[in-house]
């Protein structure tokens, strides 16, 4: 497992062709995964199944997106939070966002590009749904490893069938101030997710705060993803996975685009018994994941209590206030 400079930040390659499960390489990669999903919650994946022209498409489709009337944006609603339109805050005014739910389904790519362009926009169905397909390869197999790594394999399908997918479209705007620290993006938070997948324009401001306190930037590679842990996987996982805590910082004088997949369960999220033992006891309580994702919108103290799994969902002897 490499590091990207002494960004601390563990990068694991998953371009070798020799990359099979039941391989020396394979159990390895698995080590080196939930190690990284553990001690600081994410890590940066090679990946080169999504091709370069993927990526030019679908960022230049992002520029259409978001060069939309606000009146239209607008029209992307949800009744899960942050799954539909985020934008024109007054407190965090660099930021925008805009959600395409259940994007490995072609029908429902259909659905959301035909509100945003009613007279059509097959270029953005099709580069929309191309790339959450590849980029679900790689959070499946991600997730294959966590549940061998754990020695519950029996239970991936039944995980598989239950997830479901949001693709979010970020902007960053250009900041205003010219301080080294820059403008903030969006504050410190993790997500609620069960695993997040990241890729960025080539324009920084991603930032993980390690579990001292220290804040890392993050410099993408082209070929590169930023794989995170959400506190579904935290709670799932009976605290073995950490959620990762981050945040955008907008330094460059250019706007960023963000590619999010981001994989939710469908049902209840609900400790496996093999995960519980004596020196591992219940943490947390079966719960819904919308259910976990409207609790933290609707709390004003969201980003000051810690994680919000283990505020309304914590048992009794672990909940930390």
């Amino acid at each position: 497992m490499g590091s990207l400079g002494s960004s601390k930040i563990p990068v694991i390659d998953f371009t070798r062709p020799d990359l099979k499960q039941g391989t020396d390489i394979w159990f390895s990669t698995t080590a080196e995964v939930c190690a990284a999903l553990s001690e600081i919650g994410c890590f940066l994946a090679l990946f080169d199944r999504v091709p370069p022209n993927i990526y030019e498409l679908i960022f230049r489709e992002a520029d259409n997106l978001f060069d939309l009337p606000v009146e239209v944006k607008v029209k992307n609603v949800s009744d899960k939070p942050y799954h539909g339109y985020v934008g024109q805050m007054a407190k965090f005014p660099l930021h925008e966002g805009i959600g395409v739910d259940y994007a490995t389904e072609v029908d429902r790519v259909r659905e959301f590009t035909q509100l945003m362009w009613p007279k059509g926009n097959n270029n953005f169905s099709e580069v929309v749904y191309s790339y959450s397909k590849i980029v679900e390869e790689l959070d499946d197999m991600v997730v294959r490893m966590i549940f061998e790594h754990y020695g519950i394999e029996k239970h991936y399908d039944s995980h598989k069938a239950s997830k479901s997918y949001l693709l979010r479209f970020l902007k960053y705007g250009v900041p205003t101030g010219a301080t080294d620290e820059g403008e903030i993006g969006v504050p410190r938070h993790t997500d609620k997710t069960f695993l997040s997948i990241l890729h960025q324009n080539q324009v920084n401001g991603l930032e993980i705060q390690t579990k001292d306190g220290e804040w890392i930037g993050i410099d993408l590679a082209p070929s590169s993803l930023v794989v995170m842990a959400g506190e579904a996987s935290m709670a799932w996982s009976n605290d073995r996975i950490y959620p990762c805590v981050h945040r955008v910082m907008m330094k460059a004088a250019a706007k960023r685009y963000t590619l999010a997949l981001f994989s939710f369960i469908s049902g209840m999220v609900k400790v496996p018994e093999e995960l519980i033992d004596e020196e591992h006891p219940l943490q947390y309580e079966p719960f819904n994941n919308t259910e976990l994702v409207q609790h933290y919108a609707s709390d004003a103290n969201r980003l000051n209590h810690g994680f919000s799994v283990k505020v309304y969902f914590g048992v009794k002897s672990s909940v930390v206030a």
